[in-house]
């Protein structure tokens, strides 16, 4: 080796000690503090799922009752009823003819149709049995009188003119139906806003206690965090998103669980449809299909729930932040 050449030291472990210190970053905005996968997560996510699954059942339910009592409301309305009661002293048949001639000179009315004695046999048939005389019996004879589309015919006057000329009839605008039809309607429609917000009561509540306990467990890991200079924007940004996928995933389980169930309902329906079991649910509840909107309304709702979670989890960090800080 030459004198000239210069003579390579080793490295002392003290020689770092002079260097310049490395400046601290702060975590990156795709840094994921909290665990992915977790037992609180997916018992969140479990309730958010159960949640939404009951508030689309609920919303749904509402959906049939309202569509339904809005089909019977219609019937109703496009027809009323005339009752000829029959009266010792007076020719029921003439009496009918009367009525009818009565009605169908009022504005607004489109037929009027008698029954006959068979189609009101047929009528009392399911209570008092099958092979039954009207003409042993006092029943009254009815007349279906039906309207016009929008028409509003004069009832005073079609009343009055049937207490004049024939005493024994009576004629019924179904009113007080319709007035219980839209009380059905809105009481259907005050449960489901009640047991929604219920809902979503719960769902706030559960959100809240997941996201205390996170932050319990997390603790270590977001002071660590404020000291190399992490903001409270960004570790509640980090809660947001979590709880935002899991309230997603959870919301999409529940509501798609509830949209299949709907199908299912709707298919069936629709396979059961001239028979005798589908016929008397269709009399009963019309047909069961909460339609396109209905759908929309579960998606929305789904939407909805997601939401809910991610800011409820926003607002119990950023109060909880406060308190640490």
């Amino acid at each position: 080796m030459s004198m000239t050449e210069p003579i390579e030291t080793m490295a002392e472990p003290w020689d770092h000690l002079d260097a310049p210190p490395v400046p601290a970053r702060a975590p990156h905005a795709g840094a994921s503090i909290i665990p992915k996968s977790s037992l609180a997560g997916r018992s969140l996510a479990a309730v958010v799922a159960i949640m939404t699954f009951l508030a689309s059942l609920t919303t749904g339910a509402v959906m049939l009752v309202i569509g339904a009592a809005s089909d019977w409301q219609s019937d109703v309305a496009r027809e009323v009823t005339i009752q000829v009661r029959p009266v010792p002293g007076r020719n029921v048949e003439a009496d009918v003819s009367k009525a009818i001639a009565i009605a169908r000179a009022a504005p607004g009315i489109a037929a009027a149709r008698a029954y006959t004695k068979e189609e009101s046999a047929r009528l009392v048939e399911p209570w008092l049995g099958g092979g039954l005389s009207l003409d042993e019996l006092p029943i009254p004879r009815l007349i279906v009188v039906k309207l016009f589309p929008g028409a509003k015919p004069d009832f005073a006057a079609v009343r009055t003119a049937l207490a004049a000329q024939v005493p024994a009839a009576s004629l019924d605008d179904h009113r007080r139906w319709i007035d219980r039809m839209r009380t059905m309607a809105g009481t259907a429609a005050a449960a489901g806003i009640a047991v929604f917000a219920l809902v979503l009561a719960a769902t706030v509540l559960s959100v809240t206690f997941a996201t205390r306990g996170a932050i319990a467990t997390n603790r270590p890991i977001i002071e660590v965090l404020h000291y190399v200079g992490a903001t409270d924007g960004f570790v509640g940004g980090q809660f947001q998103r979590h709880f935002l996928m899991l309230g997603f995933k959870g919301a999409a389980l529940g509501g798609g669980t509830a949209i299949l169930l709907f199908g299912v309902a709707e298919a069936a329906n629709t396979w059961l449809t001239g028979t005798p079991g589908g016929d008397e649910v269709a009399a009963l509840i019309g047909t069961i299909s909460i339609g396109v909107a209905g759908y929309l309304a579960i998606l929305a709702l789904i939407v909805f729930m997601a939401l809910v979670t991610a800011l409820a989890s926003r607002h119990t960090v950023n109060r909880t932040l406060e308190i640490i800080d």
